[in-house]
């Protein structure tokens, strides 16, 4: 990956959108970082603020304002700090002073690791977005800012696997997005987690990385870990999909189910001879997975990689509940939860608009988690993160809009992007009279639909273990 391939990659902005996303917002925070989180300042004075409305309007923040969709339930749910706040005494008392936002710690345990931030950077595959330099820019960023990086499924199957150098040839995309994330990552925290799918495990993706020297730093020091995909939130119960040219088509069919389903067979000059023709659908296999299976995959994992973490990620189904207990019984340090509205290079439209859980119903079913619960699914900013967080997620992930955030600032963006996040963080969990996000529970959000009760708070959530 020698030169660059992606939009972006210059430190241009690009040409990668996110319909149906908050990108508007996003490609400002990745400009002007901490800023953002607050009205244009040469409004002060002059301005009265308030809440956006419901509909259409120019307020600078929220639904309206910012280019996001309706909200859904979680954004739904209210932020209530409480008039009496104890555990802000004892902050006091410990402090000597009157504590501020600025004393609020994010450092955070994420599936084992050492994180200096309740977040970690989400899984990119092998989709076009998330496989170039975006997403080896948006992992060297990562590493700086002390946060773990998750890479997705299917990289080695479509990219190969080659450490470069060896009859001058070049590092495979897997490895050079590692070595980007290693070479700028400060001492002690941090990790990095690969996924692997069926076809990965056919091409033993584990055991390359295990053992591969470019690797050994990291498994040694306890921030290598390795995560069981068993589905994703933008299209539950399917494997992953990507736009592979004619090309690629005839390379990937061995290993992959291609398919000519896009009506792409002219090419984008009608001629059989443009661009874009003979385009085709290359489909993963989702795999199959009892409790059982699930069980003695998890086994597998800690038993064959015994330094690496071990993280699942699950799609939103109906049965999220018992599939988190399942792997965290069976010695999971991490189970990742994928929101309906989680991000994706492809996808049937169907799915992205009508399957799945949204991420609000599904830490509402798993409740009280019995190990570290992350969460993903429109991700952007701290107050739909303070939600999740205290909803029982441990750390939540970006996913599209770090790659937004690095499109518009390869060098920057995302440090940029999570520097106002993590200000907003600090800001409202102070507001609730905590300083740590581990102490954000349910008490702390209010769903607006339901009358309030001073007794006894209406959610039916129990806050992290």
């Amino acid at each position: 990956m020698s030169a660059p391939n992606g939009p972006g990659a210059t430190g241009a902005p690009g040409a990668l959108d996110a319909p149906g996303f908050p990108e508007r917002a996003v490609r400002a925070r990745a400009r002007a970082g901490t800023a953002e989180v607050f009205p244009p300042a040469d409004a002060y004075g002059a301005r009265l603020f308030g809440a956006a409305g419901p509909g259409p309007g120019d307020g600078a923040y929220g639904p309206a304002g910012a280019g996001a969709p309706l909200p859904d339930a979680l954004d739904a749910l209210r932020i209530v700090p409480p008039v009496f706040m104890p555990r802000r005494l004892e902050k006091l008392i410990d402090l000597g002073r009157e504590p501020s936002y600025e004393d609020v710690d994010l450092r955070t345990p994420v599936g084992g690791f050492d994180a200096l931030l309740p977040l970690y950077l989400s899984a990119f595959g092998s989709t076009r977005a998330g496989s170039g330099d975006l997403g080896v820019a948006a992992g060297r960023q990562a590493a700086r800012l002390g946060i773990p990086m998750v890479i997705g499924e299917n990289m080695v199957p479509v990219h190969g696997y080659s450490r470069g150098g060896e009859g001058g040839t070049t590092r495979s995309a897997l490895l050079e997005r590692v070595a980007a994330y290693a070479q700028e990552l400060p001492d002690g925290v941090g990790g990095v987690v690969v996924q692997q799918s069926t076809e990965d495990a056919d091409s033993e993706v584990w055991n390359l990385l295990y053992s591969d020297p470019g690797t050994r730093a990291l498994r040694d020091s306890g921030r290598l870990g390795f995560e069981l995909k068993v589905g994703q939130g933008a299209k539950p119960g399917l494997g992953g999909m990507t736009v592979v040219s004619a090309a690629e088509a005839g390379r990937l069919s061995g290993q992959f189910a291609v398919r000519d389903l896009l009506g792409d067979g002219a090419g984008a000059d009608g001629g059989g001879t443009g661009p874009g023709a003979g385009r085709r659908l290359r489909c993963a296999t989702p795999g199959t997975f009892t409790e059982e299976i699930v069980r003695q995959q998890l086994r597998f994992m800690r038993n064959n990689f015994p330094l690496a973490r071990t993280w699942v990620k699950f799609h939103p189904g109906r049965d999220i509940a018992l599939a988190a207990a399942t792997a965290w019984a069976a010695g999971a340090d991490a189970v990742t939860v994928d929101g309906a509205e989680g991000g994706t290079g492809w996808a049937p439209r169907v799915f992205l608009d009508q399957v799945g859980l949204p991420l609000g119903e599904c830490l509402r079913r798993i409740g009280r988690p019995a190990g570290d619960l992350l969460a993903t699914g429109r991700i952007w900013e701290g107050g739909r993160a303070v939600r999740a967080l205290a909803l029982g997620a441990s750390a939540v992930g970006l996913g599209r809009a770090a790659l937004l955030a690095v499109d518009e600032d390869a060098e920057a963006g995302l440090v940029r992007l999570v520097e106002a996040l993590a200000l907003e963080l600090r800001l409202l969990v102070s507001a609730v009279g905590k300083y740590r996000v581990g102490d954000l529970d349910p008490q702390d959000l209010w769903p607006a639909d339901t009358p309030a009760d001073a007794g006894a708070h209406p959610l039916p959530l129990g806050n992290r273990a």
